[in-house]
């Protein structure tokens, strides 16, 4: 697995993503945004704001993780088509991302929400270090309906060292 900066050319990839509703799957947002709104957004980026691709080995785009900046911290979120779920490339792409952010910013905190529903994603978090905070009730309105999202994180602290980037391949 690995993760790979998104450029502008990949957003045309992104965009059939988000209006794909098998890989935003049951308890992400449906999402429909154009090519143009995508690249309108990818060039206010904040220079701490990032996109990475998850690529297999074989170099085959199989989900995404977005980095948002906060006060001190940073929020992550995550998409991997389900035909990729439950194969450990979410979890290793989790990891991943927190390594490379305790590692490089001066952060005390990552944090993440997810339905409360979703216990693949809750478990990609745990494997990855994250503990549950609480629950956000009413967090996101989609498909028809508001949403509880538990509010998980890491703290540098409880991260201590690397998980993957010290692995040897």
């Amino acid at each position: 697995m690995n993760l790979r900066v998104v450029e502008k050319e990949d957003l045309t990839l992104i965009a059939e993503w988000r209006n794909n509703p098998e890989f935003q799957g049951e308890y992400n947002l449906l999402i429909q945004e154009s090519k143009a709104e995508l690249e309108k957004r990818y060039d206010n980026f904040r220079p701490e704001e990032k996109w990475f691709l998850i690529e297999k080995k074989d170099g085959s785009e199989i989900g995404l993780i977005v980095l948002e900046p906060g006060s001190g911290m940073q929020e992550i979120g995550y998409g991997i088509f389900s035909s990729e779920r439950g194969k450990g490339y979410c979890t290793e792409a989790v990891k991943l991302v927190v390594d490379y952010l305790f590692l490089s910013k001066e952060i005390v905190r990552i944090q993440a929400h997810t339905d409360t529903r979703n216990a693949a994603s809750v478990r990609v978090l745990e494997k990855a270090g994250f503990k549950r905070e609480g629950i956000v009730r009413k967090h996101i309105f989609t498909r028809g309906e508001w949403r509880d999202e538990f509010l998980c994180s890491i703290l540098r602290e409880e991260w201590k060292e690397p998980k993957i980037l010290t692995e040897t391949q």
